[in-house]
């Protein structure tokens, strides 16, 4: 069996929010679906075991189980996943102070290891599943819904497309005359 390692690093830039608050977060893994869109579920399996449901190449499901080796609350998060899943990694999540009391940096470390084998790998980060990309991505979007409690999308927004591309909805808006309402007005 050929596999394939993937170390990764990322860090958020400070983020507004004390430790305590992130780590709260984090710690309740069923949240993390909410800004990881890899993930399809994880559940708490028991103390400290939960189940965690990705989407891998081609969106077909990547099955773990995975324990918690290190919890010290509001610093840091280690885990392993379990003999027997899909994919082997060990990882850790700190939640340190910003300096100069200026918020909280988070850091993620994966040091991942997959039994897809360099096609796997390959075809992962062709469909946009780089892991080093999944995790930075992921982070932004934690800082995001942590700060302002929602997640910026433009999911279910127009594209917006160039004019000309269809004289269907080509037309002119009527310029409004001097005291007159424009026509689309109530």
């Amino acid at each position: 069996m050929v596999s394939v390692r993937a170390n990764c690093a990322s860090k958020t830039p400070s983020s507004s929010t004390s430790p305590e608050e992130l780590y709260r977060y984090w710690r309740n893994f069923e949240n993390l679906p909410q800004i990881m869109f890899y993930l399809e579920s994880v559940h708490v399996t028991s103390d400290g075991r939960s189940h965690w449901i990705a989407k891998g190449p081609g969106n077909k499901p990547v099955k773990w189980q995975a324990e918690i080796t290190e919890d010290k609350p509001n610093e840091r998060i280690s885990w392993r996943t379990l003999p027997g899943s899909e994919v082997n990694h060990i990882g850790a999540v700190t939640f340190e102070p910003a300096p100069g009391n200026r918020g909280t940096i988070v850091r993620v470390e994966i040091d991942m290891k997959t039994c897809a084998g360099p096609l796997g790998a390959a075809f992962a980060k062709f469909m946009n599943r780089d892991p080093q990309q999944e995790i930075h991505n992921s982070l932004r979007y934690f800082r995001q819904l942590m700060e302002t409690g929602v997640i910026p999308t433009t999911v279910g927004q127009s594209a917006g497309r160039p004019s000309g591309t269809s004289k269907k909805f080509d037309f002119p808006m009527p310029e409004p005359t001097p005291n007159r309402q424009p026509a689309f007005a109530h």
